[in-house]
């Protein structure tokens, strides 16, 4: 079995691309179930998020991976392998590294995506497809990217997504303090953009989800109030700005109805981010009048305008993370002769019962002790011996100042000059 990655991100496929092959919570489960029991792979740990979707694996079978992929998301292998990256063994690791730390994401040191991987490892470890393997690389994968993120200034002067958002919104608006705000959703990602338009002080908040509860305890916590998806159509036009990101696979707020919230709006400016993958808002909405509409890609950016002061950070980071890739590999590497060196004691471990056993018998019958004991040492002797003498006297030629070597640095022998 070899480690892969098998990815796409938002530096290799556009957003329709990323939609098309995004993981919901709900599906990840059955997903990773369904990629183990076909033989597609041994371990297997999905990464999915708005920027990515990454498929973590042990496995003999490369292809099977990609044919997996486009089959599981009714799509044919060649539409996506162009926007496709698979990085063997030494690259699939350091990736590992890179993601965790932050130097893969749109934001550039960005500590969410850690929490994410996380996630996506508890999720493999609930559905029994997280081996020994996978589980040694992400327990590594954490311990760097908290080296990378205290030993270096790569989340110095950090710009999220949610303060580009924000940062959007007063450019349409010249006080959010005077604007209604709507938040959809009521996840990690929303929470966090919520937070920073909170810190605005805007006139109205309110956060809508799929269960009131949720929203509710939200809303608490910035001084909103909550309301569900299906009071969407009425309220809608009540607000200014709208962030929405959900996990629903069909899009929550459709062309016909943003018109019509417009209508009631008198055309004033509506200004939404829709931040989910796959996206929360039809692609046509981006067409209608006094419409502001902003993706996650959208958002690149502005969020760029805070990394230059964090370039210097990044050698750092790859240094270390280097040094890491080289110990995990090392690792690995002694892992593959675990068999043989079970195999080795196994034998041993034959000989000597074999011997013990004969030796027990001798005593039984009244041999004496010494005689029995030196029978013993030297049968084991002999039998721990055979193989690697009798190997060295039909070796060819070509071959014999190699096996020479090899017995001398295994049994530290030392030949007289």
């Amino acid at each position: 079995m070899q480690l892969f990655t098998f990815g796409i991100n938002h530096q290799t496929a556009p957003l329709a691309v990323r939609e098309q092959m995004a993981f919901n919570a709900e599906a990840m489960e059955p997903a990773l179930h369904d990629l183990v029991e076909q033989g597609a792979a041994k371990e297997a740990t999905i990464l999915s998020t708005c920027n990515r979707t990454e498929v973590y694996c042990s496995t003999q079978a490369p292809e099977r991976i990609v044919n997996w992929l486009a089959n599981y998301h009714q799509m044919e292998a060649r539409d996506i392998e162009p926007y496709l990256y698979t990085f063997p063994r030494e690259q699939a690791v350091k990736h590992a590294f890179r993601v965790a730390s932050g130097l893969d994401s749109m934001v550039l040191g960005e500590p969410q995506i850690l929490g994410q991987m996380k996630q996506a490892v508890r999720c493999a470890e609930q559905a029994g497809t997280l081996g020994f393997l996978l589980h040694k690389l992400f327990q590594r994968t954490f311990s760097v990217a908290k080296d990378v993120r205290t030993q270096t200034e790569i989340g110095a002067n950090l710009v999220s997504l949610a303060a580009a958002a924000v940062k959007l919104a007063e450019r349409i608006f010249p006080s959010i303090s005077e604007q209604n705000v709507l938040f959809i959703g009521a996840g990690e990602m929303i929470e966090l953009n919520a937070v920073h338009f909170a810190a605005r002080s805007p006139k109205r908040i309110t956060v809508a989800n799929r269960t009131l509860e949720r929203a509710e305890i939200l809303a608490r916590r910035i001084n909103g109030h909550a309301i569900t998806l299906n009071d969407l159509p009425e309220q809608l036009a009540h607000h200014d700005i709208i962030v929405t990101s959900t996990a629903s696979p069909l899009p929550i707020l459709g062309k016909g109805m943003v018109e019509r919230a417009l209508k009631l709006r008198k055309h004033r400016p509506l200004f939404i981010v829709d931040l989910a993958v796959p996206r929360d808002v039809e692609e046509e909405v981006s067409e209608l009048d006094d419409v502001f509409l902003y993706t996650v890609d959208d958002l690149a950016e502005v969020v760029r305008d805070g990394q230059d002061a964090r370039q210097g950070a990044v050698q750092e980071a790859e240094v270390i993370i280097d040094s890491c890739v080289a110990n995990f590999i090392h690792w690995m590497e002694s892992r593959e002769v675990v068999p043989t060196i079970r195999a080795l004691r196994d034998n041993a471990e034959r000989h000597r019962r074999h011997e013990m056993e004969k030796a027990l018998r001798m005593l039984a019958k009244g041999e004496d002790a010494a005689k029995v004991l030196e029978s013993l040492s030297n049968s084991l002797t002999n039998k721990f011996l055979h193989a690697p003498t009798h190997t060295l006297n039909q070796v060819q030629a070509g071959e014999r100042d190699a096996y020479l070597d090899m017995v001398h640095r295994i049994y530290h022998l030392h030949t007289p000059e």
